[in-house]
């Protein structure tokens, strides 16, 4: 057990691991009861997800976002097209849903095959229906600290921290990492909540520097033991974004979970942390999407 000395007695933390499993299923929850109230008024919320190829990680994504969607009720359309596909096709396929009223939602699963474009067909999607927040218009508006649709696992990360009651306001935030999809966003809701955030990247000098004065941490760089124990200050709140195989290949994520546990407040583990709650804010958005609808009818 890690030990610090603070006004001359030892102490040990006893971090809280945050289950993330638990709260995604209250947040669905709320939502089938979201969902029979509209489908009480004629409506059914509907997802659209798009697979392109046969990767089997694309795969297994795929299918947890569909089995989410039939567990609360959320209508889901996926559909699979080859990996030969031309990016035109795909297009086509993406104006079609953008002018289908029974979809709310539309995804397209990530990496695309590498003759296609990806920003092109990110940008494709009507931002009204750009459940997943990387469209320019989405990024635009959460830039402005207005957003449509929040990038769903920042969005999922500010709903662990808000039911934890982990104070957000004037706290020093480092993002480790400055990706489209975790990094920039988690750090532009951050500031709307008043926190003082400093983005890192691979490029960054001295990285402990930075996650040492931190209050939280948000570690989303895809790489294994990036944070460990000495790197963190007594109490931090640390949020692991990264999925990882370690040298045994097992699932790992950015934070060396063994260094920093009894010195760290709370983190949230993987698996069972950030993952679920990223699948239950996509559902989310999609939820928020067809009730947004419905009052501009």
């Amino acid at each position: 057990m890690h030990t610090f000395i603070q006004q001359n007695r030892l102490i040990s933390m006893d971090t809280k691991i945050i289950d993330g499993l638990a709260l995604s299923k209250r947040i669905y929850d709320d939502l089938e009861n979201r969902i029979k109230k509209l489908k009480n008024i004629g409506t059914t919320p509907g997802l659209a997800v798009i697979l392109v190829g046969e990767s089997s990680a694309s795969q297994i994504y795929v299918k947890n976002k569909v089995k989410a969607c039939e567990r609360v009720g959320v209508l889901s359309k996926q559909e699979n097209y080859p990996e030969n596909i031309t990016e035109s096709e795909l297009l086509n396929h993406i104006h079609r849903l953008n002018e289908d009223n029974k979809i709310n939602g539309i995804l397209v699963q990530l990496p695309l095959p590498k003759h296609i474009d990806t920003n092109k067909v990110i940008e494709a999607i009507d931002h009204n229906k750009d459940v997943d927040g990387f469209n320019v218009i989405n990024a635009g508006l959460l830039m402005t600290g207005n957003p449509l649709f929040c990038p769903c696992t920042p969005y999922g990360i500010m709903q662990i921290l808000k039911n934890e009651k982990i104070n957000i306001r004037g706290s020093e935030v480092v993002v480790v990492g400055a990706s489209n999809i975790v990094g920039k966003p988690i750090a532009m809701l951050m500031l709307k909540e008043g926190a003082t955030v400093t983005i890192c990247n691979s490029k960054t000098k001295n990285l402990e520097l930075h996650t040492k004065r931190a209050d939280i941490i948000i570690a989303a760089v895809g790489k294994p033991g990036i944070i460990n124990g000495s790197m963190i200050k007594y109490g931090a709140t640390l949020i692991d974004v990264g999925i990882n195989r370690n040298s045994e290949n097992k699932i790992c994520g950015d934070i060396d979970f063994p260094s920093v546990k009894n010195i760290a407040g709370y983190i949230t583990p993987v698996p069972g942390g950030v993952g679920p709650m990223t699948i239950a804010m996509l559902l989310t958005n999609t939820v928020e999407s067809s009730e947004r609808s419905i009052k501009t009818q």
